[in-house]
């Protein structure tokens, strides 16, 4: 498959009764190895019944995840589990899949509401909870509201964009109806600064250099939340950036807080250079998805939706709040 990484089970597991895909939005986000080492996991477990292919865009390209699951669908596997990076899109490809028999599922991210019947289940976090708990662990520092900045992954990604939605739903004290919610505008004191939310494709280089913008245009922004790791992932990027306003996150000036509890971002925490980080299980993602998938190839019915659970990291509980994670 051009411009698509590929990873296999091991080969010696050369009869598999099934094989499953698992198709993340990229292959160069470190969120997503660790699903792929769930579903590489699942498959040496099965005793040879399962084989894992990992398989998705070696970086964050929309139309090449569409052009990898219709290539998994012509190939005729007996599964497809994908994260869509653009939901309207990825569900038009499930139509597809559908039309085969060949059964999926969603992971990380869902497909919009009137698509969803294309997949059997969606496995993961309840993105709007998401935002709801970035949300909290401002409001505790910033009970008064202020100016903030949102930043999210692909526009058009329904898990980014239902957190966008807790978010604001949760700072505004309003409920909206659909994702990504309304923009703040002065409810409950929070405002959203010209230029916000920002888009980063989940590139981790625009990430970081979207915050250095930021806060070097804003110098009194009282609040950045980022709705996923792109932010963090390239440390030493972020490190320099956040040390220059070390003194106004300390003093607790400027809020800031990322979701995802990568490596990299607890050891940020416990630097103090966030205030915060709400992870998600992405090993277990990857794990479930593969044993989901053989019941659904078997004809069993599953559950639907499947919540995989958070994780709530602040600067206080930073040395075990994962202890009840993978």
């Amino acid at each position: 498959l051009a411009g698509a990484a590929f990873l296999a089970a091991p080969a010696a597991a050369s009869a598999q009764d099934y094989t499953f895909a698992l198709v993340p939005k990229a292959m160069n986000n470190p969120f997503f190895d660790l699903a792929r080492d769930g579903c590489m996991a699942a498959a040496e477990e099965s005793n040879g019944e399962i084989e894992c292919l990992y398989i998705g865009p070696s970086e964050h390209t929309e139309a090449q995840q569409i052009q990898i699951v219709q290539d998994l669908i012509s190939r005729g596997v007996d599964g497809i589990a994908v994260s869509p990076s653009n939901a309207p899109a990825v569900g038009r490809a499930l139509q597809r899949a559908k039309e085969a028999g060949i059964p999926t599922i969603t992971w990380d991210a869902d497909l919009l509401e009137e698509d969803k019947a294309l997949r059997s289940t969606y496995i993961g976090t309840k993105n709007y909870d998401i935002g709801v708990n970035l949300a909290k662990i401002v409001q505790e520092i910033k009970p008064d509201g202020g100016d903030i900045c949102l930043q999210s992954g692909g526009a058009a990604a329904a898990n980014h964009n239902e957190r966008l939605q807790g978010i604001r739903d949760t700072l505004s004290g309003e409920e909206s109806d659909s994702p990504p919610g309304e923009r703040l505008t002065g409810q409950n004191g929070w405002t959203e600064v010209d230029g916000c939310p920002l888009f980063t494709d989940d590139d981790s280089a625009k990430a970081v250099q979207q915050l250095a913008d930021i806060l070097g245009k804003y110098g009194e922004l009282d609040a950045y939340i980022s709705t996923g790791a792109f932010t963090q992932w390239s440390d030493n990027a972020y490190r320099q950036v956040v040390e220059k306003y070390k003194d106004r996150l300390d003093s607790q000036e400027l809020a800031l807080v990322v979701a995802d509890t990568l490596p990299m971002q607890m050891d940020q925490l416990k630097d103090g250079l966030s205030h915060g980080q709400v992870g998600q299980r992405p090993y277990d993602m990857g794990y479930k998805a593969m044993f989901i998938m053989k019941d659904l190839a078997e004809g069993k019915e599953v559950e639907d939706p499947i919540y995989t659970g958070l994780d709530v990291c602040t600067e206080e509980n930073a040395e075990n709040c994962l202890a009840q994670g993978s």
